[in-house]
């Protein structure tokens, strides 16, 4: 890609009117301007959310799981050859592909949301035959993701865009590789509401992203800002309406470490192979507005029903208690449908019976 195009589509993506702090007041009431300019947008990069010791913790955790992780697809062995320790009878949580090829562009994965091929370059000679591209169920592998995901002023931000009686979504890492990065074809997240009466910018949700290295103009995710508020996007007609491999008006979603994007499910977005030496490692969490997910059948085999939902919830309960423990001194998130029940603590116990194998009970629409 011409370097002249990246440096323009930088500007542009700085220039807009989306980046910044994340405010919130004594009461815990974020600042409408951030609410309103992510809504105008359909993402926001929230800048020096997490500190230092945060990020370091993450990435020392992540580093660890990587050395721990099978080497290959239904691989037995880590990296030092030991026997890994994960259960994937229920649900696959290492996901490998190959390296800067476009797995999903042009099938019929997840409803068929990825009607476009990415290019895809040559292979280097020195290539591994498979790369990791996503691990899942990320949260009870990483206690440091875990009291991410409980941090008082994203789920402050959260409850000012879905309500506060919120639900989450799921958890995973994506990982692009340094010079064999898989792509991810253009794509919208959300697949069950888009013939909805009720369809509006947020009915599929948002995503956070938390990236271990600071990402890069070739590395990072490409977004369409606006998208996000017109439903359905006809993606051939995007790119044949472009004079690049871009749609027109996309930009890099340019992130330091520290940095917590907010990206609407909803929006057009994409990322092509990572031919760079630079990896991008990113945790994605989300959540829902309860109302688009009970009693909707999603990702699931039946209807999302209240208890399960419940089931689910108690999920941010054990996250805010993980971040108190080890914060004591911060002001905890108050997730209000945990005050009519008993809230989970964050213990051993409590750990092994609402972390292991939790991602059965996430809520995908």
């Amino acid at each position: 890609m011409n370097q002249s195009f990246l440096r323009d589509r930088e500007r542009a993506a700085l220039n807009l009117s989306n980046r910044g702090p994340l405010s919130v007041d004594e009461k815990g009431k974020v600042d409408p301007s951030v609410v309103e300019a992510y809504w105008s947008h359909g993402f926001y990069v929230l800048t020096d959310v997490l500190s230092l010791v945060e990020m370091a913790e993450l990435s020392e955790e992540f580093q660890n799981l990587l050395q721990r992780a099978p080497q290959e697809p239904g691989g037995t062995r880590d990296s030092s050859a030991k026997e890994v320790g994960f259960d994937e009878r229920q649900r696959k949580l290492f996901h490998f592909v190959k390296p800067l090829t476009d797995p999903y562009g042009g099938t019929d994965v997840t409803h068929s949301r990825y009607p476009v091929k990415m290019p895809e370059p040559e292979l280097p000679l020195d290539s591994p035959d498979e790369v990791l591209l996503q691990i899942g169920g990320i949260l009870q592998f990483l206690d440091s993701a875990l009291r991410v995901y409980g941090h008082p002023k994203l789920l402050a931000l959260t409850e000012a865009i879905n309500g506060h009686d919120f639900t989450p979504f799921t958890e995973v890492i994506w990982l692009k590789q340094p010079r064999f990065g898989a792509a991810v074809s253009w794509h919208q997240d959300g697949t069950t509401h888009w013939d909805s009466p009720n369809l509006d910018a947020g009915t599929h949700g948002f995503n956070f992203m938390v990236n271990i290295h600071e990402t890069t103009t070739e590395n990072s995710l490409w977004v369409v800002p606006g998208t996000h508020k017109n439903g359905k996007a006809d993606l051939n007609a995007m790119l044949a309406d472009s004079d690049s491999d871009r749609p027109a008006g996309a930009v890099p979603l340019l992130c330091k470490p520290g940095d917590v994007a907010i990206c609407n499910r909803q929006i057009v977005h994409g990322s092509f192979p990572n031919t760079s030496d630079v990896p991008r490692y990113t945790f994605v969490f989300g959540f829902h507005r309860r109302a688009s997910v009970e009693g909707i059948r999603g990702w699931g085999r039946e209807p999302y029903s209240k208890e399960f939902i419940e089931r689910s919830c108690r999920l941010i309960d054990v996250a805010i208690d993980a971040r108190r423990q080890r914060f004591p001194n911060e002001s905890s998130y108050c997730y209000r449908p945990s005050i009519e029940r008993t809230q989970l603590r964050w213990t051993t116990e409590e750990r092994r019976a609402e972390l292991q194998n939790y991602q059965l009970r996430a809520l995908g629409i």
